[in-house]
């Protein structure tokens, strides 16, 4: 029993030196690159003041991007542990958003997506500065839209430009790269993503209603969409979602 129990610990213990050392070769890789280390150097300092203003730990423990294609805002939210409700740390400006209010369905498109992400991979030598890929197509995406091709490679970038995408400028791309970096570094292995056609309040409600009226489909997905804003509005805590088997999001109590 007790050698089971040695052999146990150092499992864990050779695991987690595992995990440790991917950790520093993903560091070390990124700060290879001129653009992320300048980036860190430029803005780590002040992202620190930043959290400090709001009393908050930094490197973050728990940021979430929520994003409004009508707006063209990207939010900043953060907390220091599971228990704790989010707290409003930055509004960003996004340079421009191609195709309309609805979600991405099939290559091509030119639409931005909408729905429920994460942050997949950090691109160090993007084409638009820096860049972090979201994990679009999720299952819903894959059940709604195209099945053959639902279109993919969809980042936050800079250069300002975009087909798809959420271009910013280069200036915001560094301190959102250094940002989640080191969100990523200390621990949080997803960073959430969330994508809204709008806000959903009296006015954003107003204009999607009138403006598609007819659209039944967007609308019984922006329904299904709003529930978790609801949620977030009310407790500033994020419902973990899941999926039904024809795409649309099922919210866990």
């Amino acid at each position: 029993m007790i050698k089971k129990l040695l052999y146990s610990l150092l499992l864990i213990g050779v695991g987690t030196a595992y995990a440790q050392d991917d950790v520093q070769a993903f560091r070390n890789f990124q700060l290879s690159f001129s653009r992320v280390s300048q980036a860190w150097v430029k803005n780590n300092d002040s992202l620190r003041k930043m959290f400090q203003s709001k009393g908050l730990a930094y490197p973050p423990a728990d940021i979430y991007i929520r994003t409004f294609k009508a707006q063209n805002e990207m939010e900043l939210w953060a907390r220091d542990n599971d228990n704790d409700r989010y707290q409003l740390v930055k509004l960003y400006r996004i340079c421009a958003l191609s195709g309309i209010l609805g979600p991405k369905r099939y290559e091509g498109d030119h639409q931005v997506p909408e729905g429920y992400y994460f942050i997949e991979d950090f691109n160090p030598k993007s084409d638009f500065f820096l860049s972090m890929l979201l994990n679009y197509p999720n299952y819903s995406d894959m059940v709604m839209g195209d099945k053959k091709k639902p279109g993919g490679d969809i980042y936050i970038h800079g250069g300002c430009v975009t087909v798809g995408c959420m271009p910013m400028t280069d200036a915001g791309i560094q301190e959102i790269y250094t940002l989640c970096l080191n969100a990523k570094l200390a621990g949080q292995t997803y960073i959430p993503v969330h994508i809204f056609p709008t806000r959903f309040n009296t006015v954003g409600l107003n204009f999607l209603g009138r403006e598609y009226a007819s659209d039944t489909t967007k609308q019984r997905f922006w329904v299904n969409l709003k529930q978790g804003y609801d949620y977030f509005e009310r407790y500033r805590k994020l419902q973990p979602v899941m999926y039904n088997s024809n795409g649309k999001y099922v919210y866990a109590n």
